[in-house]
């Protein structure tokens, strides 16, 4: 058990059990897969990380956005116990059991939109992304999809062909997916057309109208997908005029509406669903993340006429909505519930925006802070008047932080923000440290 209630540095990180594990990683694990920082975990519970040579770290990544309710939340724990007890896999397509139905009645209830609601369980969110988008098409009966520029959407070849960084994620990966297109994503700290909200009217928004009647058609496109926060992207948060205005668009075009929320969703935003700060009812939404706590699983939600158009066979997988994960995503909806978790995010997003806007008060290297929640991201730039991204200073920052026992990760296409991604248990001793040391990396970086 992690007896420390911060962050506590014993040796240099990494340490020597550490450095040893990554010359066999280095040997056995393939290039291509990534690792932020150079340690191995030894155990982790609330926000907190240790590893195997005992360095404790307050957590501020949550295993990408997977940790909202925290590492090994003891309910999960018990929950997977007892099922482990039950039956682990007699695969849902073959036998079916009770916990993948009554998870499917649990999110149909729990997400936005007052219509009948279907459910369908997968593995990831790129998983849920592909299988939102299959659905569409056989919908629609058309096969274009519309993406927003700096989406992330997953590795698979559909949803890398939607993403919109090109390294890491689709360098050397190609040929990419046909009949996908990128209109503006409401970036205002960056406007791509040079606009400033609100007197712009939207006109990001416009031109995507004005495309679908000039370089496509709405004959061509099955669907537009949008993340409410951009997580990748840089946490991006959209004008609330923005994604009502796509709902409408699709809406006049036939046009599946389809809301991502793998990274947004499970109260990290200060509310179950990001896109609920919206006022949007999305014809298909996907989640995964934190939707378990970290077990694998991922679920596709959507109005029932949609869902049901994909043949029977059409859709699933062998390890769709395993019931490990299941009985997870229920007992972590019930702590978002009954440990206000949503309220947790909000008093920890004020928290943080904050501080952070102290901050830049006092750095003239911080162009932009900007989240919904505790969805918050910190951007960096060399100049405030050019917003030249800073990417170089981010990384001096997450390095500083973790050396001092705090874990940021970067995000953006430029790779400047420093994302938030706390889990919502969060000590209010260990979110002071983390900023603590936040501040401190910055002055230490722009010495």
């Amino acid at each position: 058990m992690i007896e420390e209630k911060n962050a506590k540095i014993v040796t240099e990180v990494p340490g020597p059990k550490s450095k040893e594990l990554v010359k066999k990683r280095e040997k056995f694990v393939a290039k291509g897969v990534s690792c932020s920082f150079p340690i191995f975990v030894d155990e982790a519970k609330g926000a907190l990380i240790k590893d195997i040579d005992g360095n404790v770290f307050v957590d501020f990544a949550g295993g990408i956005g997977v940790q909202n309710v925290g590492h090994r939340d003891e309910g999960v724990v018990e929950a997977i116990k007892a099922q482990l007890d039950k039956y682990i896999h007699p695969g849902f397509h073959v036998n079916m059991y009770e916990p993948y139905v009554d998870l499917a009645e649990k999110l149909v209830e729990a997400t936005p939109g007052n219509y009948a609601k279907k459910a369908l369980f997968l593995n990831s969110g790129a998983e849920a992304v592909e299988n939102a988008i299959k659905i569409a098409r056989a919908y629609t009966k058309k096969d274009g999809i519309i993406s927003l520029q700096g989406s992330f959407h997953g590795r698979t070849n559909l949803t890398m062909s939607i993403t919109s960084k090109y390294k890491p994620y689709k360098n050397g990966f190609g040929p990419f997916a046909t009949e996908t297109y990128k209109t503006e994503e409401a970036y205002c700290y960056r406007c791509p057309l040079g606009c400033k909200y609100p007197e712009c009217g939207i006109a990001c928004a416009e031109k995507l109208r004005t495309m679908l009647k000039t370089v496509i058609s709405k004959d061509m496109i099955a669907c537009l997908i949008a993340e409410p926060v951009q997580g990748e992207g840089g946490f991006v948060v959209p004008p609330k005029e923005y994604f009502k205005a796509l709902q409408e668009i699709c809406n006049e075009n036939d046009i599946v509406f389809i809301v991502d929320e793998v990274q947004a969703g499970f109260a990290r935003t200060g509310k179950l669903f990001a896109h609920e700060y919206f006022d949007v009812d999305a014809d298909i939404i996907t989640m995964s993340k934190s939707i378990a706590n970290g077990v694998p699983l991922s679920a596709v939600v959507g109005k029932a006429e949609i869902m049901d158009a994909a043949c029977v066979g059409g859709i699933g997988g062998t390890y769709g909505g395993n019931p490990l994960g299941c009985v997870a995503a229920l007992k972590v909806l019930e702590k978002i519930d009954k440990a206000k978790l949503c309220d947790k995010s909000n008093k920890m997003g004020t928290y943080i925006m904050t501080r952070l806007n102290e901050m830049k008060e006092k750095y003239d290297v911080i162009g932009d802070v900007r989240g919904l929640g505790a969805m918050i991201g910190l951007e960096f730039v060399k100049d405030r008047a050019t917003k030249e991204p800073y990417a170089e200073l981010v990384k001096k920052i997450t390095d500083y932080c973790f050396k001092h026992g705090v874990i940021f990760l970067n995000a953006g296409l430029f790779g400047n923000v420093v994302r938030f991604l706390p889990p919502l248990v969060m000590t209010d001793e260990q979110l002071k440290y983390g900023l603590d040391t936040l501040e401190d990396a910055i002055k230490n970086g722009i010495k």
